[in-house]
């Protein structure tokens, strides 16, 4: 079987949320659920884009979409550990907006998942992605590595 391969982007990291398991986190095998830990992504990107003065609901006047989610998973996380969830974001190149995290435990670093999903801005009155605007794609340029 061969495994997604993502390749983290270090220069493009926007934000650094820090999140525990908690115990309804885990999942028959005793350790963090996928259900939960797409739902813990999902608490990082809103964060990283409150950092940067943007939500996941008005997006330059359009609210945003995840349209394909990959994750690859290193190590284990239970409860109750605590990580941190960095997310970078490279500045937008097409319609979409790509975002990766990476999920580590908080003390010594260990990875237990990289992630990348693509972003899109939809117009509700068409149903139809749109271009990133510029106040949109500026958020994402020249930010330093948190």
């Amino acid at each position: 079987m061969e495994r997604i391969k993502l390749e983290f982007p270090e220069s493009a990291i926007v934000h650094r949320q820090p999140l525990s398991v908690r115990i309804t986190d885990m999942n028959y095998g005793r350790h963090l659920g996928h259900d939960t830990l797409v739902s813990l992504l999902h608490e990082a990107r809103i964060q990283a884009f409150g950092s940067l003065g943007l939500t996941e609901w008005d997006m330059g006047g359009f609210p945003s979409v995840v349209v394909d989610l990959a994750v690859q998973y290193q190590s284990e996380a239970r409860w109750p550990d605590a990580l941190v969830v960095e997310t970078a974001i490279p500045e937008p190149t097409g319609k979409a907006i790509v975002v990766y995290h990476r999920v580590r435990h908080a003390e010594g670093g260990r990875p237990v998942a990289t992630a990348r999903l693509n972003v899109v801005l939809v117009d509700p009155s068409q149903g139809r992605s749109v271009a990133v605007p510029d106040a949109v794609r500026q958020a994402f340029v020249g930010v330093e590595s948190a």
